[in-house]
């Protein structure tokens, strides 16, 4: 039996041990897979939280007709969705005040002059406010590529989708963002 086979069938069984390692392993792919959807640290992290006690919960039915790393995504993007959809029937879009988590890949932040942070901080939430009007889909397919930089075929496997489908997605979403985007900074600025 391969160390993968064994690795699942030890998360199957409950296995403190595989559960550890699948959180060591997987903890911020996750995290900056939720951060995609809802830009505060603070929610991404107790998404993560919710996306491991799911897999724990869950891992019993885990049916092994993918990764472990494409169903995680599936539940990182199932739980982000969920909360997005919770936040948007109670009219409650205030998930966006906080954008700290706008830094470089590295975590630093290069400049901290204030008024540079205040611009940059504006440009992430406006980022991310029309970024959350793409229809579900475009939006998990544009976050998989461009925040965690899977490729179209691992999209797919997470989306359930061909890699022209998922192609298409991201094509629209970058056409429907550029579009929005030009027409805000058109009506706001000049």
């Amino acid at each position: 039996m391969s160390d993968e086979k064994q690795f699942i069938q030890s998360l199957k069984k409950g296995e403190a041990a595989a559960f550890q390692r699948l959180v060591e392993e997987s903890q911020e792919r996750v995290l900056n897979t939720c951060l995609g959807f809802v830009p505060n640290l603070q929610d991404a992290e107790d998404l993560t939280q919710e996306v491991f006690l799911e897999a724990f919960r869950s891992a019993q039915g885990f049916r092994e007709e993918s990764s472990v790393q494409t169903w995680l995504y599936r539940i990182a993007i199932n739980k982000s969705l969920e909360l997005l959809r919770h936040r948007k029937r109670k009219k409650r879009w205030a998930f966006l005040t906080s954008l700290d988590a706008v830094k470089d890949a590295d975590g630093s932040q290069h400049f901290q002059h204030p008024g540079v942070l205040l611009e940059n901080e504006e440009r992430a939430e406006l980022f991310f406010n029309h970024l959350a009007r793409l229809p579900e889909n475009q939006r998990t397919a544009f976050v998989l590529h461009k925040v965690e930089g899977l490729s179209h075929r691992e999209i797919g496997e997470v989306m359930q989708r061909n890699v022209s489908a998922v192609e298409s997605l991201i094509h629209r979403a970058k056409k429907q963002l550029r579009e929005s985007l030009k027409t805000w900074y058109e009506q706001n600025l000049i």
